[in-house]
């Protein structure tokens, strides 16, 4: 059964499919002290959640089986394309149609091909970065690859630019066997945060990272952090790039149909002078639509504070007149940060 099911995987698109029980993962105690810490910041979703993401049977009572499943999204040409003065970075994920609508079908059809496995009485549902999961601590007890020093999951195979899904289900399925941790002495993904986010092995402040505070965080961003963001404008790869295990990893094949050339290298003064339409219109499909025109400008406006010049004053004594406050606020400590270097 689980070479038909792999196969089946492969056949859809997945990079890899992995197996293990629908039992309590080992971490659910460091993910109850990790929140009683506050770490998580704003993202209140995971503490309204934690007594599923310790439990799967509080997901799916019955449960006995989990697929965890890796799709790569490491591009073709691994080095990252020149940079202009202006130019704004987005994560690589980001720079692809919407995984989670590329993911979504596959997913329904690998559900429906385990009801044929399985039978009439089978249940199953699927998850791509939404279900109540710790996904890379399940994901290295199913053998797919193991939770680097930076806290995420690290194939040996396919490097750690991979998406992650699950399907839990109840038909019994052999489990795999469990991966254990490769990173050795390697401390590159600590060195390599600018924010110090990583404040020790395995151990990730949100508050302090990137993807946290371009992404996550609905409000200002803290101006302690501001400098450090650089021209980041949505979300932050440098510890998954400073990773040795990325000369393992292939590209994407899934993804690659659906890259996004235009969101390689954005040129910030556009973009600071879009509309909601506008906005709308050019991350449209995009994971970028997740956070809204207020908090991509404000973004925006960040980083031309870090890497623009006088060029770039009217374009944002416009943005500091903006409605939103949000965008106005960023766009006024650009000006200063600017006027500071001349």
């Amino acid at each position: 059964m689980k070479p038909a099911l792999r196969q089946r995987a492969a056949e859809l698109g997945f990079d890899d499919c992995r197996i293990t029980a629908a039992a309590p993962p080992a971490s659910a105690e460091h993910l109850r002290r990790w929140l009683e810490q506050n770490q998580h910041g704003e993202m209140a979703w995971l503490a309204r959640n934690a007594d599923k993401r310790a439990d799967p049977q509080k997901v799916l009572p019955g449960a006995r089986s989990l697929l965890c499943l890796a799709v790569s999204y490491a591009p073709e040409n691994p080095p990252d394309p020149p940079l202009g003065a202006r130019a704004g970075v987005i994560a690589r994920y980001a720079r692809y149609a919407d995984y989670h609508d590329i993911l979504a079908g596959r997913l329904k059809s690998l559900t429906q091909y385990l009801a044929e496995l399985g039978g009439a009485d089978t249940r199953s549902l699927w998850y791509v970065d939404t279900g109540p999961f710790l996904e890379r601590d399940l994901a290295q007890r199913a053998g797919l690859g193991f939770v680097g020093k930076h806290t995420n999951l690290i194939s040996r195979r396919l490097g750690n630019w991979i998406f992650l899904a699950e399907i839990l289900t109840t038909l019994e399925l052999e489990p795999d066997t469990p991966e254990s941790n490769h990173c050795g002495s390697c401390t590159r993904c600590l060195a390599a945060c600018p924010t110090a986010a990583i404040t020790a092995p395995f151990q990730l402040d949100a508050r302090r990272c990137i993807s946290y505070l371009t992404i996550e965080l609905k409000g200002s961003i803290p101006v302690e952090f501001r400098p450090a963001i650089g021209s980041r404008i949505y979300g932050c790869d440098d510890c998954l790039a400073a990773c040795p295990w990325n000369r393992f990893a292939r590209a994407g094949r899934l993804m690659q149909p659906h890259a996004r050339p235009d969101l390689s290298a954005p040129d910030l003064l556009e973009l600071l002078q879009l509309d909601a339409a506008g906005f709308k219109a050019r991350f449209a499909g995009s994971p970028v639509l997740r956070t809204k025109r207020r908090g991509f400008l404000r973004n925006v406006a960040v980083a031309l504070g870090n890497v623009g010049d006088a060029a770039a004053l009217p374009a944002l004594a416009k943005a500091a007149a903006d409605p939103e406050p949000l965008i106005a606020e960023h766009a006024q400590w650009a000006i200063g940060q600017i006027q500071s270097r001349r």
